[in-house]
């Protein structure tokens, strides 16, 4: 008799093998399923093997839009999950901030979980995978859109783009987490990491009561590195939910009242030393005036500079005004990028890339000790900007001793006086719609740890939160009379 392990690998294999062509993002072409099948590069299986991983281990994804980076995430042999690799996005489209409604170009944020019926192994964009946008918490506040994928081709239109070569890693490390026996595997997309230094940047942004309430689930994996159990009520997302002692099973509905619930005590004290923590980092930036992020009217997305840095026209491509890429943007290129390749382009006026060497300057949270040479200054001074330019005065040496003083008077003042780049030239502005982003900071933030409600309030149905409903012919139905 044919195992049970066997089953699961057959089914999911004719899951893979079948998936219908996709739209939206996904394209109208059907191409061969072979590259499907493409297995996982040696170099990254040793990887796994020195980070005491297993190739069919269980797997999960977080989505960085500012950053422009996407990690995968493997469980080890001790049931936690540890980095394998991090992957710069070479496209995504849209703003910081929530998808709200199709054709928006916006790129999803939350928490998403894929299913083996959401591989598609024949999309025109290489390979893909679809998010299952919108979740239970999207359709609770009416948000709606369709096929927003994270594939191949380097182009976008409200997806995450990867090169064809990276797709295919990524691609391959999910097939086998499903042969291995994962079910399905979770996506965290975020607007940035959700350190102290990026909330106190981004403190005015209409989305911040949005963004700290997708930093409880980012805080809950981190202190736990466990994939945080995903639900919905009163249309707001709930983390890692246990009954209360006595109380009832938990039953969530998205727009219903959320049950009375707990968090694992140890889990519940970890997350209060953090939050204690970075609040109070959070505080000391505000406080040390912190500079705020720039505004990105104008600009449609991001690309990771490792791209861009490649590409003829750099000086013109907009790139996030941070420093904390994982990837160096000196780095090779990882893939191909294609000819037709639409990078974000700054407004006319805009002045590129030049605040990440002040932000360092001034703001306290910088780890690094002495000033590095990236890719903004690089960009900079190819335009003409930069704030370590030589000063003219001290060039200049007057033969005679005497005006030597009057050098150093005049180097003096020049520090003192703002510098042309505080304030631009007027860009020629393209507003982004954010209105229908506004309603979600209308919220009451979010508080920092679940509080159970005082009275258990019965709930409609249960909501497997973050994933989309499997259609009738998905490889859930047809395989549920095996698990």
């Amino acid at each position: 008799m044919i195992s049970r392990p066997v089953i699961r690998a057959l089914m999911v294999s004719a899951a893979l093998a079948t998936s219908v062509l996709l739209a939206g993002c996904n394209g109208d072409t059907l191409s061969r399923s072979a590259k499907a099948n493409k297995p996982i590069p040696e170099k990254l299986l040793s990887e796994m093997e020195a980070k005491n991983m297993d190739k069919g281990s269980p797997m999960l994804v977080r989505l960085f839009k500012q950053e422009a980076e996407l990690e995968v995430w493997k469980q080890d042999r001790s049931g936690r999950f540890a980095l394998l690799k991090t992957y710069p996005i070479c496209r995504w489209s849209g703003d910081l901030g929530p998808k709200i409604r199709e054709g928006d170009r916006q790129a999803p944020e939350g928490f998403y979980s894929i299913t083996p019926a959401q591989m598609n192994p024949a999309s025109a964009y290489y390979l893909s995978f679809n998010m299952g946008y919108p979740n239970a918490y999207d359709r609770a506040w009416g948000r709606t859109g369709s096929q927003l994928m994270v594939h191949g081709d380097c182009s976008s239109r409200g997806c995450y783009a990867m090169t064809d070569e990276q797709i295919s890693e990524i691609y391959s490390l999910g097939r086998e987490s499903f042969f291995g026996g994962q079910t399905a595997f979770q996506v965290q997309a975020y607007p940035f990491r959700m350190t102290p230094q990026n909330m106190a940047r981004h403190r005015d942004n209409p989305n911040m009561a949005f963004w700290r309430m997708l930093k409880e689930g980012n805080d809950i994996f981190e202190v736990t590195r466990t994939e945080p159990k995903v639900d919905v009520c009163e249309k707001k997302y709930v983390f890692d939910a246990e009954p209360v002692p006595g109380g009832r099973p938990l039953s969530f509905s998205p727009t219903g009242k959320c049950p009375a619930y707990q968090l694992n005590p140890a889990v519940a004290e970890a997350l209060q030393e953090k939050d204690r923590t970075d609040r109070s980092k959070l505080a000391e930036l505000i406080s040390r005036g912190a500079p705020v992020a720039k505004s990105r009217a104008g600009i449609d997305g991001g690309m990771h500079p490792v791209f861009a840095t490649k590409l003829p026209d750099a000086q013109s491509i907009a790139v996030s005004d941070v420093n904390d890429y994982a990837i160096s943007a000196n780095a090779p290129a990882p893939g191909t990028i294609p000819s037709h390749v639409n990078p974000p382009k700054a407004p006319e006026g805009f002045v590129t890339a030049s605040t990440a060497s002040s932000d360092s300057d001034t703001t306290p949270e910088s780890d690094t000790t002495a000033p590095k040479t990236n890719i903004f200054s690089t960009l900079a001074r190819k335009v003409g900007i930069g704030r370590d330019e030589p000063q003219p005065a001290p060039v200049r040496a007057a033969p005679t001793p005497k005006p030597a003083p009057k050098a150093k008077a005049v180097a003096k003042n020049t520090t003192v006086t703002p510098t042309p780049e505080s304030k631009p030239t007027a860009p020629r502005i393209i507003p982004l719609s954010r209105t229908a982003q506004a309603g979600t900071a209308a919220k009451p933030d979010a508080p920092a740890f679940p509080t159970p409600p005082a009275a258990i309030a019965p709930a409609s149905q249960q909501t497997i939160a973050g994933a989309q409903p499997a259609p009738s012919a998905s490889f859930n139905s047809r395989w549920s009379s095996f698990q």
